[in-house]
C-alpha cells in the first residue's frame, strides 16, 4: 500500500512516495521555480543553423530555445522515432525560416547553461492515454505485459482515435472501461484541438505575430496525481491547506476516493527525515557489506558497485555475483529515489560466467518493472560496463 505525502516547508514542496513506509520516490520543487516542459508556445524562429541541422527558437523566455531536424521530421517508427534516420539528407532551412513561426512544446527545461531543448512533436498526457497529434501510432506502456489487454487497449483506442493523432497507452488505463477510455482520449484531443485553435489565430496576424505560452502543463502535485491515482494509492496527507484543496478538486474532478488529511509533522513519520539525508550521500552501502557509488556528471552519471566488506564464503565468483546481485535490486531502487534520467552507465564487479551476467540482466528487469518511468537496458559492453537509459519523471536538472 503506498501514501502520497506532500510537505511544504521552507520554501519549497517535498513530494514523497511511500510504500509500507519506506521512500520509493521524492521529488522537490522551490517556490518560483519556474517549470517549462511540457510546456506549449508559439515560437518565432530567431535563426537557423543550416551546419547543425538545427534552430534557435524564441517563446518569449530570456533565453532562446534549441530545436534540431530530428524533433521537426515526422517520426518513422513508434519505438525508436528518428533515432535511426539519415539527417544529413535533410535541409533544415526547407522547414524553418528566421522570422516564421512555429508550434512547438518544451521537452527539456533551461540550465544555467543552455536554454530549453524544444520540439515539433507534440504530446498530451490525459489520465489513461497521452495523445500525439499528426502521427499514427498507438503505443502500448511496455509496463503492461498481459498480451489479452494490451490487445484490449489497442482495439479501444484505436477505435476512438481520430485520424491524424497518435497516442501512447498509459499503466493506469489496465482494466478501465471502454467509456472511460474514450471519454479521456476526447477530452485530451480537445486540449489540443483549444490549443491549434490559438495558434492558427495568432499567426493570422503574420508579422505581428508574438512568442506566447499557449499551453501550460500541470504543475508537479497535479502530474504526479495523475500518475498515482489509479494506481496503489491509499491515503495522500500535506501540512498545506493550498494544496489540500488543489488535491481536492483533483480528486473530485477523477471521481476517485482516496483518502485525504492534513498533517502537520509530515517529516517526522517513518523517520522520513533520516530517510532524506541518505539520499544526499553518494555511497549507499549494501545489506551483504557491499556498497555502491553514484557520480553524476552532465552527460551521464556512474554507478559503481564494490564488494566492500563483503568476503563471501564460497569461491570467488559466487562472492562476485552475490554482490552484484544484491546491487542491482538496490541501483533500480535508487534510480527511482533519486529520479536519475539520461545515460546511466553501471560498472559492476567483473563476473568471469556469461550466464551470470544474463542472471543479472534479467534481474535488472524485474526490478526495473517497479518504476514508472520508461528504462532501456542496452546490455554489457565491451569494457564490461552495463550501459542504461532512463527517463526523468519530474526533471530537476
Amino acid at each position: 500500500m503506498q501514501e502520497l505525502l506532500i510537505d511544504v516547508s521552507k520554501n519549497k514542496k517535498n513530494i514523497l512516495l511511500l510504500e509500507n513506509g519506506k521512500l520509493i520516490e521524492r521529488y522537490v520543487e522551490e517556490e518560483g521555480q519556474e517549470r517549462l516542459e511540457g510546456n506549449i508556445y508559439l515560437g518565432i524562429v530567431e535563426n537557423v543553423l543550416p551546419g547543425m541541422q538545427a534552430a534557435f527558437v524564441d517563446i518569449g523566455k530570456e533565453k532562446n530555445t534549441f530545436i534540431h531536424i530530428r524533433d521537426i521530421l515526422p517520426k518513422v517508427s513508434n519505438e525508436t522515432g528518428n533515432k535511426n534516420e539519415n539527417f544529413s539528407k535533410y535541409d533544415i532551412k526547407e522547414y524553418l525560416k528566421a522570422g516564421s513561426p512555429v508550434l512547438v512544446q518544451v521537452k527539456k527545461d533551461s540550465t544555467n547553461k543552455k536554454g530549453a531543448r524544444i520540439s515539433a512533436h507534440l504530446s498530451l498526457p490525459g489520465r489513461f492515454v497521452v495523445i500525439m497529434p499528426n502521427e499514427d501510432f498507438i503505443t502500448i506502456s511496455q509496463k503492461i505485459d498481459n498480451e489479452n489487454e494490451r490487445d484490449r487497449l489497442r482495439s479501444i483506442v484505436k477505435k476512438c482515435l481520430p485520424q491524424g493523432f497518435g497516442a501512447i497507452v498509459r499503466t493506469s488505463a489496465v482494466s478501465k472501461s471502454e467509456e472511460e477510455i474514450a471519454f479521456d482520449v476526447e477530452k485530451t484531443i480537445n486540449t489540443y484541438k483549444d490549443v491549434k485553435s490559438k495558434y492558427d489565430k495568432e499567426i493570422q496576424k503574420g508579422k505581428n505575430a508574438k512568442p506566447q505560452l499557449l499551453y501550460k502543463s500541470e504543475d508537479i502535485v497535479s502530474r504526479i496525481l495523475t500518475d498515482l491515482m489509479d494506481q496503489d494509492l491509499y491515503r495522500i496527507l500535506t501540512n498545506d491547506k493550498k494544496v489540500f484543496v488543489q488535491v481536492q478538486e483533483k480528486l473530485k474532478e477523477a471521481k476517485k476516493e482516496i483518502k485525504l488529511e492534513m498533517q502537520e509533522d509530515i517529516l517526522g513519520m517513518y523517520n522520513i527525515q533520516k530517510q532524506l539525508e541518505e539520499l544526499e550521500n553518494r555511497k549507499v552501502w549494501l545489506k551483504c557489506g557491499g556498497f555502491i557509488t553514484i557520480d553524476k556528471t552532465e552527460a551521464l552519471t556512474a554507478i559503481d558497485v564494490n564488494s566492500g566488506k563483503y568476503t563471501g564464503k564460497k569461491d570467488l565468483e559466487h562472492t562476485i555475483f552475490t554482490v552484484n546481485k544484491e546491487a542491482t535490486i538496490e541501483i533500480a531502487r535508487q534510480l527511482r529515489l533519486r529520479d536519475i534520467g539520461g545515460i546511466i552507465i553501471i560498472d559492476y564487479i567483473d563476473m568471469q560466467d556469461e550466464e551470470n551476467e544474463k542472471k543479472i540482466i534479467e534481474l535488472f528487469e524485474e526490478n526495473l518493472k517497479k518504476d514508472r518511468s520508461k528504462t532501456q537496458i542496452v546490455g554489457f559492453s565491451k569494457l564490461n560496463l552495463l550501459e542504461m537509459t532512463r527517463k526523468h519523471m519530474c526533471s530537476n536538472d
